[in-house]
Parts: structure tokens; C-alpha cells; sequence
């Protein structure tokens, strides 16, 4: 392999420039205050983890884990995604932090994407846990937070999507009762929203025409407050019918906050992390086909760190709306120029220093011949010259 040039870079990471780093910092500081409003305490956890730990525990396939020995021949991993560190913490550091616990975070996470095509091996989440609320409420307030972060984040059209993957893994057990690998097959197809292998898959299953309709009719279970009646008339299912039932809970909370209009119930998702227990959710703006935030119920992954709460959280796909969604990001404010020659620096930098007290963004310029001829303004909202022997000039 050749040695990379001076300028290259590994593949899937990126540098942002300051136009970049500017609709950035507008998306994180406004969902983070938005978090803080509703009582969510920020958290910042190691790059580095234990793989014994948070790297075992992650959803994270093992392959897309990027492991390294330190010093001792432990191995290492980069955090591949927020909410196994946070659980990791939960189990130690807050372990006796009474019930509720709400955290709200910002980080870089990793995950080696083997040079596929698109894809991202280092990427923004922001994003929020509640710890120790089992009930609709709790649910309905995540869904609840997320809505008004994409809000805060200056998402403008969007939708979410609300599932339970109780109920498809109930309703696939009366259909297809102790067949893992055929239960599986079927769910990795809605996992990818392939419906055309969906059917394909049911036809190759030795199922009557009752069971093959019944679980088709999977695929119109996609609607608003009607579909949770429909969803109990499609299954007898102790566990699919609990999961519905409880939906339709949610989506009561949901009216009480005035937000239904956002969501719609899709009983097709099943999430894409395989620790998601419960109600599961996604984002998606006008603009993309891909979601910007994804979410749900995980009420086992706390008792692998010793302490066994349930817990409910989401995290915005930052990259996605940075790149993909048109923002109303404010242009910054221009800086004031401040130019000046040998015998008014001091005048000149106690100006600046005033002015940066006063919240403006300043720049000093050594430039004892420097003019509005032979500076442009273009870039500064106001060009200040001190001279020996003469009164600052503003231009």
C-alpha cells in the first residue's frame, strides 16, 4: 500500500469547514436547549470504552467496531454509538440516583464502515435517554422531545413513524410458531423495507392462504388512531394484542400534547438496534428518504451494568440534517476590523477589548498604511483605523 499524501485523509471521516461548523453548532446548541427545557441534564462520556463492556454490550456489530490494544494488550473500542456508555454509567456512577433519570447529550461516534459507498465512519448524534419511567407517558415523551428537537434544529417538514416490536414478533409467532430462521428472514426484509421480498418471502413458506393474508396485511397496517383497531382484529396474540393496546396509549398522550398530527403508526418498523424491547421510532424529513432520528424502548440493556431499569431514548442523525435538510441557520454576524500602526496599538487593542466586551466578534490588523482602498469591507461589518496623532476613523 502506498503512503498517503500530505493532504489525504482515511476514508469515511471528514473535515468540516467554518461555514460547516457554524449550521453545526446551531443544530446542537439549539437541541440541547431544547433537552434542558424539558429537564435533561447533559452528559459527556469517553471516546474510549472498555470492549468487554460497552464494546460487547453495544448493538454494534462486531465487525463495525473499531478495536485497538492500549498499552497492557487490553482491548479497546471507539464508542459506536451514546446509549451503551450512558447505560455503563447508569450502572456505576448513577447508580444511586433515584428514578427518573433524564440525559441529554452531543458526541462523535465510530463505526468502521469498511469503504462502503456513503457511508460515514465517524458522525454526529444528539440525542436524549429516559431512565426509569415503563408506561405510555414516558414513551409519548420521548416521542414528544424529539419532535421539538427537530424543531429546534430547524427540521421544518417532517414525520415520525411509530412502531412496536412486540407486535410483529407476536403476530410472526402465531403465524410461523418456533420458526426462528423463517421469523427472521421476514423481519430483516421490513428491516430494510424491502415489501417486494417481504411477499416474495411468504411465498416460499409453506403457510395457508389465512396465515399468507394475515401477515400481507401487515403491510397496510400503516395510519393514524384507526390503525390500532384494525391491528387487534388482525391477531390473537397475547403479546401482539399488549403491544397495540399499548400503542394506543401512546398515541393518546400524544393527542394530549397536541403533536398526532407528526406521527404516524407503522407497524411494519422493528427497529434497527437488536436492543429495542418495546416502542420503536423514525424521523424522516421532505428531503430525505433515509431517517434523521431514530428511537425506542430498551429495557434490558441497563441490567447488563448492573441495574435493571427500563429505559426509553432517541438520537437525531446529526450528519443527515447538516448535509441534507435545508436550514433557516441565521448568517453569523460580520467582525468588526480594527487596523493600527506601531505608536496606536495600545489605543487600538483597548478598543478591541472593549468591543469584545460588549459581545462583538473583533479582528486587529498591523497595518499602518491600511485604507478602505486597500482593504475590502466585504467581510467586516465595520473597519475601525487608529493613527498616531489622529482620532479613530470608523468606515
Amino acid at each position: 500500500m502506498s503512503k498517503p499524501k500530505g493532504f489525504e485523509k482515511p476514508t469515511g471521516v471528514r473535515d468540516y469547514l467554518p461555514h460547516v461548523v457554524s449550521k453545526l453548532r446551531y443544530i446542537e446548541e439549539n437541541v440541547l436547549q431544547s433537552m434542558s427545557q424539558w429537564g435533561y441534564r447533559q452528559i459527556i462520556t469517553p471516546t474510549l470504552e472498555y470492549y468487554d463492556t460497552v464494546g460487547v454490550a453495544s448493538s454494534t456489530s462486531d465487525r463495525k467496531l473499531y478495536k485497538m490494544l492500549n498499552n497492557r494488550g487490553t482491548t479497546m473500542v471507539l464508542r459506536s454509538d451514546m446509549t451503551t456508555p450512558i447505560a455503563r454509567v447508569m450502572g456505576s456512577l448513577l447508580k444511586e440516583e433515584p428514578l427518573p433519570i433524564r440525559l441529554a447529550y452531543h458526541a462523535n461516534v465510530f463505526r468502521s464502515i469498511e469503504e462502503e459507498a456513503g457511508r460515514e465512519a465517524e458522525f454526529f448524534q444528539t440525542g436524549a435517554e429516559l431512565v426509569g419511567v415503563d408506561s405510555p407517558e414516558g414513551d409519548a415523551e420521548v416521542i414528544a422531545l424529539a419532535i421539538a428537537c427537530l424543531q429546534a434544529a430547524g427540521v421544518q417538514n417532517f414525520k415520525i413513524s411509530l412502531g412496536h416490536v412486540g407486535f410483529l414478533s407476536g403476530l410472526l409467532e402465531e403465524a410461523l410458531p418456533g420458526k426462528v430462521r423463517e421469523q427472521e428472514a421476514l423481519k430483516d426484509r421490513l428491516l430494510n423495507r424491502d415489501f417486494v421480498g417481504f411477499r416474495e418471502q411468504l411465498s416460499a413458506f409453506n403457510l395457508s392462504n389465512a396465515q399468507r393474508s394475515e401477515l400481507e396485511g401487515l403491510l397496510r397496517l400503516r395510519g393514524a388512531a384507526e390503525i390500532c383497531e384494525q391491528a387487534l382484529e388482525i391477531s390473537n396474540n397475547e403479546q401482539a394484542s399488549a403491544s397495540i393496546r399499548h400503542l394506543c396509549k401512546v398515541w393518546e398522550v400524544l393527542e394530549a400534547y397536541d403533536i398526532s398530527k407528526y406521527v404516524m403508526i407503522d407497524l411494519t418498523m422493528i427497529g434497527n438496534f437488536s436492543y429495542y424491547t418495546g416502542m420503536v421510532f423514525e424521523g424522516y424529513a421532505a428531503e430525505l428518504g433515509s431517517p434523521i432520528c431514530s428511537g425506542g424502548r430498551y429495557d434490558n440493556l441497563l441490567a447488563q451494568f448492573g441495574r435493571s431499569v427500563v429505559a426509553t431514548g432517541f438520537a437525531l442523525k446529526t450528519n443527515r440534517i447538516l448535509d441534507g435538510v435545508q436550514l433557516p441557520v441565521p448568517q453569523p454576524e460580520k467582525p468588526i476590523m480594527v487596523t493600527y500602526d506601531a505608536a496606536s496599538r495600545r489605543e487600538a487593542f483597548a478598543h478591541a477589548a472593549s468591543l469584545r466586551q460588549q459581545g462583538k466578534m473583533v479582528v486587529t490588523e498591523y497595518a499602518a498604511e491600511a485604507t478602505n482602498d486597500n482593504l475590502s469591507s466585504d467581510g467586516y461589518g465595520e473597519i475601525v483605523h487608529f493613527k498616531s496623532g489622529s482620532p479613530a476613523i470608523s468606515q
